[in-house]
């Protein structure tokens, strides 16, 4: 059988991530590839730079981003920071609490887990708690926008309280980059990862990350080799470091990176105050909707993110048939719950460029039909009336 070329179908992604990809950046993956070493690559790289730089609010020159998706990201961080016998405190409210801690424990460290009740933030006062009981701890692991449950927790606080036992913090904020307030130097955040499919509305595959100067500091003192070679950031900042000669360390992903250069422009353009706002905007449209609906948020409102709604499926009503009816009747992808919330939530994204009314119309419309065709009650109508109110408001 001969294979055809793919070609997918047109979808409205608003689930957990990625999320739709905004036809300027498609347009800019399209351009003719370079080598990774033209000096017309390396501009762009210095550029890159100072535009995740004004993303993650920070003046620090290791910046960039790991040529891997956000995973990699996260790894990049502990396996830079962590050695062998060092206690790293844990905090985990979600899924990936847990990937830090299995980080940590893959590198040989002893991590010392924060327990938070999914859907909840990481409560400060067992942070503190854990910090005075473990004087010794080289760092303080926390999820700033826990994507598998909606929550967002107060990374300034919690940043505050490392600062105040001198010790690092390791941040992911693979879902809140673009999409709610972060400001790295401000807060005091070490080392801070993220990834380019969430509010960036790249595709997948590029994970931004920063050390602040403590990180460095860290990184450049260590008693052992990082135990990763591809993501040991002494030898990946000879290519992504200041100076003008870089030196060969990977063949960089050029029109990947093309595409993030262009998402962090159009960030740049509609300014981060404008982009926070709009995501709360539409939020706010989509909340009043499903609530018209019958259906009721796992997170309380002051915790709550505004790009990722987790929202229980009520009684009586078969998960996955709906979320097959929004894919084959809207083309329309929301996510499902993860771990012990599997069957019990949906999780629907608002991310960069699907942040935006036609899509929350859309989405409202779509989820009652389908909540209607197994519970004549739903109706789409009284959620599109609540969102409209909402807009007007």
């Amino acid at each position: 059988m001969k294979i055809q070329p793919f070609l997918p179908p047109k979808r409205t992604l608003m689930g957990p991530g990625p999320s739709d990809v905004s036809p300027r950046i498609l347009e800019a993956m399209a351009r003719p590839t370079i080598g990774h070493l033209d000096p017309l690559f390396v501009q762009m790289m210095d550029e890159m730079k100072q535009l995740l730089q004004y993303a993650f609010q920070t003046q620090s020159e290791l910046t960039m981003p790991v040529s891997a998706p956000g995973s990699a990201g996260m790894e990049t961080c502990f396996v830079n920071l962590i050695e062998a016998g060092d206690q790293v405190i844990v905090c985990s409210n979600g899924v990936f609490g847990g990937r830090m801690k299995e980080n940590v424990t893959r590198v040989g460290a002893e991590a010392i887990m924060i327990e938070d009740e999914w859907g909840q933030p990481v409560d400060p006062n067992k942070v503190e708690s854990a910090l005075k009981k473990y004087p010794n701890a080289k760092a303080l692991a926390f999820v700033h926008a826990e994507t598998s449950t909606g929550a967002r927790s107060d990374a300034k606080a919690l940043a505050q309280l490392a600062q105040a036992h001198h010790t690092l913090t390791i941040v992911d904020t693979v879902t809140s980059l673009g999409g709610i307030e972060i400001d790295v130097d401000g807060w005091g955040l070490d080392a801070v990862y993220s990834g380019s499919q969430k509010c960036l509305s790249c595709t997948p595959g590029l994970s931004p990350i920063t050390f602040s100067e403590r990180a460095q500091h860290t990184l450049q003192n260590r008693k052992s080799p990082v135990q990763s070679w591809f993501l040991d950031l002494n030898l990946v900042m000879g290519y992504w470091g200041s100076n003008q000669k870089r030196s060969y360390h990977h063949t960089a992903p050029i029109n990947a990176l093309y595409g993030l250069h262009e998402a962090l422009c159009i960030l740049q353009e509609e300014g981060l105050q404008a982009a926070w706002q709009r995501h709360n905007h539409h939020h706010q449209a989509l909340r009043a909707g499903l609530e018209a609906l019958g259906l009721s948020f796992v997170v309380a409102p002051e915790y709550r993110l505004p790009q990722l709604n987790a929202v229980k499926i009520p009684d009586g009503i078969d998960d996955a048939k709906v979320r097959q009816h929004l894919l084959e009747q809207a083309g329309l992808e929301i996510g499902a719950g993860l771990g012990p919330m599997a069957g019990q939530i949906w999780r629907i994204g608002l991310m960069g460029h699907s942040a935006q009314e036609a899509n929350v119309k859309l989405c409202l419309q779509a989820l009652g039909d389908a909540l209607g065709a197994q519970n004549p009650d739903f109706s789409s109508t009284v959620a599109l009336t609540a969102a409209n109110a909402q807009y007007e408001s």
